[in-house]
């Protein structure tokens, strides 16, 4: 694919948005066996479109290379489960859905939000590419397609089941490669009346709050109001209402139909107007991020390195994509982070990419006992802290990097 032009409107890049160097895909974890095989690196990259303000990432991996067999199992955060069965408590009655609606989620993973639909009989079906994650959704009772989402898909799956009166899609509209065959293909599958809501992290919030650590191979855009509205009227659809949610550090939802059905309400437009507001309107807002992030780096490497010199023992606490970023851009690796907890079993056993450091179960934190604990997925410090409460016990601080660098102790 053409990493010169932008994925929208095709007009060349040439401003970039950051420069994190190389680093291995963020979810390619390695077993104790592949350890001396190395890794490759590619460039991570991010630009952004001069016309239509899309940022995006230069793609180096094919979709089906990075999700073909993935490690990101989403019911193994507590409040992620929340979120998601609040999404369906408001969402049934807000639209009037029955046992005579029919409900698709793209992206699916293991069922994590369409189980949530099943106490009110509504029948559901999920798009998942990943075999191993669409295993644990079957074993729900969800039905499952495994498969990507595209203009052919939607085209077959309309033709085949009908069109759906709500079709779902959280944190996938950043995944997905060639925008204009997804968004296309969300307009192919959604009935007449239907509605379509997207959840993804605003890149108001990534820019504001210096979360460079959402960057990573398969986020292949990072998403205003602005240009999703955009592309979504160049297929046809309109959103006509939106909330900020406070999920992944600040993300957008958004409810979107047919052109014909909908007209923009008050919170789009006024959603819009602050962006406008911020600059994200102005390829110079932009130029600044890279300082940003540099600004954060430095100010880790020189609390590490003080640790370290102090003998200090470090862990870290959640496997996520967002942490290897992180560690691979500041060059962190297992010679300053002993080990990382993770309550997924799935990761555990394995090596974070890049930086080695081996993935174990929460029951090694209490027998370890680190003197400091770094949080990697911030947007989760509070689970987290609750979860990892009991380190206070002898005396462990947490250290949270984003958006600036900070140490702080619970009290007993």
């Amino acid at each position: 694919m053409d990493n010169q032009h932008c994925r929208f409107c095709g007009q060349k890049l040439e401003h970039t948005f950051a420069d994190l160097g190389f680093s291995p895909l963020s979810n390619e974890y390695l077993s104790a066996e592949a350890l001396d095989q190395g890794q490759t690196y590619y460039p991570l990259k991010v630009q952004v479109c001069g016309g239509c303000f899309l940022v995006q990432a230069a793609l180096y991996q094919r979709p089906e290379q990075i999700f073909g067999e993935y490690q990101y199992f989403s019911s193994y955060s507590q409040s992620w489960l929340q979120h998601c069965k609040a999404y369906v408590d408001m969402i049934v009655p807000r639209l009037g859905l029955d046992g005579g609606s029919r409900v698709l989620e793209i992206a699916c993973n293991d069922g994590y939000l369409l189980q949530y639909f099943q106490p009110y009989g509504i029948p559901v079906k999920g798009i998942e590419p990943a075999e191993n994650v669409a295993k644990a959704a079957r074993a729900k009772g969800i039905e499952v397609q495994c498969c990507f989402f595209g203009t052919d898909t939607a085209r077959d799956i309309a033709a085949a089941d009908g069109r759906y009166d709500l079709v779902i899609g959280n944190n996938v509209l950043a995944h997905v490669p060639d925008i204009n065959s997804f968004v296309e293909g969300l307009a192919l599958v959604l009935s007449p009346e239907g509605t379509i809501t997207m959840e993804f992290p605003h890149l108001l919030r990534l820019i504001e709050h210096s979360q460079f650590d959402t960057i990573y191979h398969e986020h292949f855009h990072y998403l205003s109001l602005t240009t999703v509205r955009r592309i979504f009227q160049a297929h046809g659809l309109e959103i006509y209402d939106v909330e900020e949610l406070e999920t992944h550090g600040g993300s957008l939802r958004v409810y979107a139909g047919h052109q014909a059905h909908v007209q923009a309400g008050p919170s789009a437009a006024a959603l819009l107007e602050r962006e406008e507001r911020f600059g994200l309107t102005n390829i110079r807002t932009y130029g600044d991020f890279t300082l940003q992030m540099r600004k954060i780096k430095l100010d880790a490497l020189r609390l590490f390195t003080e640790l370290k010199q102090q003998g200090a023992r470090i862990a870290a606490y959640g496997a996520a994509a967002k942490g290897n970023t992180f560690l691979n851009y500041c060059g962190i690796k297992h010679d300053v982070i002993d080990f990382v907890v993770d309550s997924n079993p799935h990761k555990q056993g394995f090596y974070l990419p890049g930086s080695l450091i081996p993935i174990v179960g929460p029951e090694v934190l209490r027998e370890r006992r680190p003197d400091y604990l770094l949080i990697l997925p911030w947007n989760l410090t509070d689970e987290i802290v609750r979860s990892a409460a009991y380190a206070a016990e002898w005396g462990c601080k947490f250290i949270v990097c984003i958006p600036e660098v900070r140490v702080f102790e619970l009290s007993q």
